[in-house]
């Protein structure tokens, strides 16, 4: 009797490595893709800000800081530009150098901005807070600067007129009006009072010397000019000047001298008294 012989049966060891072997392929593939998803990218926020803060200049320059606003909404915004400036200053804004009160900015984009302020010609030496603000309908950005004001010296010598020029008669003394103003931010002292005359000439002040004068300030000067006798008539150029340690102001002054009414009647007279002398002599002499 012949024995049966039975190969062994395999099936269940490949249908369970099959279904594993798929699973795991997917999920191979499926992991990158679902990992890609599940980061969103970073969230960009509009800002308002500038290179340099905090600027340092006399109350004469110009304070200019150069801003940069970004719009990150997902569309198109109009920002309206704003600032506070103390009393007695001026501001404003330039894009490509034209200025502007607002402008549109696109969607993620950067526009370059500059800011320009003006002090006031009287503004004391400190610290000033300027805000400024982009105003739009999605909010408000705002951009603190600082302008720092340094102390400047400056002196002004002139007339209270204006005028630079007058007539003086021959051996006489002409009092001439200037006057003296601090046009800085700093006081002034010691305040020396000068002038250049033509030869023999000489002048006086009234007061000789200014020991202090506040900013703003203005004091009236007199300069007592003494023309000799006999000055040739014609124009005579006087400079004065005014300073200190720290500033020096001039004013050039032109004079115009005539000869007096009492010289001229003389000389008339002494012409007419010599053509009357020979006259008389040709009349006498002549007949021999």
């Amino acid at each position: 009797m012949l024995a049966q012989h039975r190969q062994p049966q395999r099936i269940d060891g490949r249908g369970l490595f099959t279904p594993l072997f798929v699973l795991f392929s997917l999920s191979i593939t499926l992991l990158p893709f679902q990992s890609v998803i599940a980061r969103p990218g970073p969230i960009k926020t509009s800002s308002f800000s500038a290179r340099l803060m905090n600027l340092e200049a006399t109350a004469k320059e110009t304070f200019r800081y150069n801003a940069s606003l970004f719009n990150g909404q997902n569309r198109s915004v109009i920002y309206e530009l704003q600032t506070t400036v103390p009393p007695g200053w001026s501001n404003s804004f330039r894009i490509d150098g034209m200025q502007v009160t607002s402008f549109k900015l696109d969607s993620n984009k950067t526009q370059d901005i500059s800011i320009e302020l003006t002090p006031s010609p009287v503004v004391k030496p400190g610290k000033y807070a300027i805000p400024v603000k982009a105003i739009s309908d999605q909010g408000t950005l705002e951009l603190n600067l600082e302008a720092v004001v340094k102390g400047s010296y400056s002196l002004e010598l002139t007339t209270p007129s204006g005028l630079l020029s007058d007539e003086v008669t021959e051996g006489r003394r002409k009092p001439i009006y200037l006057s003296l103003k601090n046009q800085g931010t700093l006081p002034l002292d010691n305040l020396d009072l000068s002038a250049q005359t033509p030869s023999k000439w000489n002048v006086t002040f009234e007061p000789s010397k200014i020991d202090h004068l506040e900013p703003g300030s203005a004091v009236a000067v007199t300069a007592n000019l003494n023309v000799p006798d006999k000055t040739i008539a014609g124009d005579y150029l006087t400079t004065f000047t005014a300073n200190n340690a720290n500033t020096t102001s001039s004013v050039s002054y032109r004079l115009t001298v005539t000869t007096s009414w009492l010289a001229g009647w003389l000389g008339v007279l002494i012409i007419l008294t010599a053509i009357g002398i020979v006259y008389m002599l040709i009349r006498k002499y002549g007949r021999r």
